[in-house]
């Protein structure tokens, strides 16, 4: 395998995982700070309970998240050296704010939190939890703003005198309007992610609980899990409506900005009008285009999600591969030539280049996102009938139900991500709809990786970063297990300064729990 190959199967590797834990990070820590606001405010146990119950799982899964995400840094400068080189500028800026302005605050405070239990004052150790919660959302809007520049560059300029792009106005790259639909639903999406492990979890819990038939038992299923389940409930069918919604706005935004990326989408090789979406498609996807069929689909919707009218025209994947040949050129000397770089001298000048997004990942991911959420719809709505009036359950069904949930939005995510970026191809910075772009700010993503890092020592990394992150991911999963499995700590009270009765101010610091 050459470099390039290898170089992007570690990104890909580093980026899915590390994007297990960051939707879970997201939308926990505001539900967290929820539960904690809502014992503040009562006084009842059983929201002191839920906080500290999840938000033990929530620093868990924050620490494996912070470790895995460091990776990707260095991978911008050492195998895709190219790509900084040529962006570093525009895209250091974000997530400089990023680092300086988010997850600063974000780790201070989550120390505060973690080590002020019975040391800062009720409101103010609350206030710690909700920073958290802001600067995680924050950190992610500057990640994000940074990938939609990728997707949809703006605010910037090309130098030719040092072939780089030049970063000229930062507010331009902060409210693209790319990241400005991204957000809403990368942050929905975390929020589902979020619900459906609290419902999830809380669900196993009043089953198994119900079930035992002790009183005491029943008890604390009927205070304390149904209460859990039910916020997870209506956290997922309010950020699901905010998916569906915000989904539909970035499909339009891609049909602008990434034709291409929609018609691979629908595995569309002809222009059609009033396009309509595939639930089934046989065929060689990665192949030829004439043997695909679209055995299932809706009549319209894909161009009704393209332009809100059932009989738009949306350009199929032949006629995309032709105008951009046309553009940007149909060989790699080609391209070389109209972009002022050098002509490969590799022998690969007249290597015909494919401006199509590989169909078969880009079509079943788009698919798997979207099915994989059902599995959160599906438990919400059957949270609030098991639970309405006052009810608790002992279905076993709905015990299972909420195991077989869980996993469900973390799979929905990454191959939404893998959507996104498999989508973009063969462009690591995408070009705008226009022929001149953003004054010629656009690379193809072989132009992107280094050209003094070997295949041996991109492998040697991607095989040691993928065993790390395998024996990461046996100490996540067993540290979750565990501390699911122990359920709310059951004596709980008031710890914080002003409710402390005795006379030891010296008590020593110790962890959360």
């Amino acid at each position: 395998m050459e470099v390039l190959d290898l170089a992007r199967w570690q990104f890909g590797v580093t980026t899915v995982y590390h994007f297990i834990f960051v939707p879970l990070t997201i939308g926990l820590a505001p539900m967290v700070a929820a539960f904690q606001t809502a014992w503040v405010r009562t006084g009842d146990e059983k929201w002191l309970r839920l906080t500290k119950f999840f938000g033990k799982l929530l620093l868990i899964n924050f620490a494996i998240g912070v470790v895995t995400g460091i990776v990707q840094e260095f991978q911008f400068g050492m195998n895709w050296s190219e790509y900084s080189r040529f962006v570093g500028d525009v895209f250091g800026a974000p997530l400089a704010m990023e680092a300086l302005a988010a997850f600063f605050v974000e780790s201070t405070f989550l120390g505060l939190w973690i080590f002020g239990w019975g040391r800062l004052p009720k409101k103010i150790h609350l206030a710690c939890i909700w920073a958290v919660a802001i600067a995680t959302n924050l950190s992610a809007y500057f990640i994000l703003a940074a990938n939609s520049w990728m997707q949809h560059p703006v605010g910037t300029i090309f130098n030719p005198e040092t072939g780089r792009a030049e970063l000229v106005d930062i507010w331009a790259v902060l409210t693209n309007n790319t990241v400005l639909a991204a957000f809403p639903h990368t942050i929905t999406a975390a929020f589902v992610t979020a619900g459906t492990f609290v419902a999830g979890i809380c669900a196993w819990w009043m089953v198994r609980l119900v079930r035992s038939k002790k009183p005491e038992n029943v008890e604390l299923a009927r205070s304390t899990y149904r209460s859990g389940l039910r916020a997870g409930a209506w956290v997922m069918l309010v950020a699901g409506l905010g998916v569906a919604l915000s989904g539909h706005t970035q499909a339009q935004l891609m049909f602008e900005q990434q034709p291409a990326k929609m018609a691979a989408a629908e595995g569309l090789c002809q222009t059609e009008d009033g396009a309509g979406f595939s639930i089934l498609t046989i065929g060689n996807l990665e192949g030829d285009c004439g043997s695909v069929t679209h055995v299932l689909q809706i009549p319209g919707l894909t161009s009704f999600l393209a332009t809100n009218t059932f009989d738009a025209t949306i350009k199929g994947t032949e006629q995309l591969q032709e105008e951009m040949a046309a553009v940007h050129g149909a060989t790699k000397g080609e391209h070389a030539q109209l972009n002022g770089l050098p002509v490969p001298t590799d022998g690969t000048a007249d290597e015909v280049l494919d401006y199509i997004p590989n169909l078969a990942i880009t079509y079943w991911s788009f698919r798997l996102m979207i099915g994989f959420g059902v599995f959160s719809a599906l438990l919400a709505l059957g949270a609030l009938w098991f639970t309405r009036k006052g009810a608790v359950t002992d279905n076993v069904w709905f015990k299972r139900l909420g195991l077989v949930a869980l996993p469900a939005p973390f799979l929905a995510s990454a191959f939404g991500w893998i959507f996104t970026e498999m989508g973009r191809q063969p462009w690591v910075v995408y070009p705008n709809p226009n022929p001149s772009g953003v004054d010629g700010v656009w690379m193809m993503t072989w132009r992107g990786v280094s050209n003094v890092t070997s295949p041996g020592v991109v492998l040697t990394s991607l095989v040691a970063f993928t065993l790390v992150y395998g024996a990461l991911a046996v100490v996540w999963g067993k540290l979750m297990h565990r501390y699911a499995i122990e359920g709310v700590p059951l004596v709980v009270h008031d710890e914080s300064p002003e409710a402390r009765t005795d006379d030891d101010t010296d008590a020593p610091l110790s962890f959360a729990y």
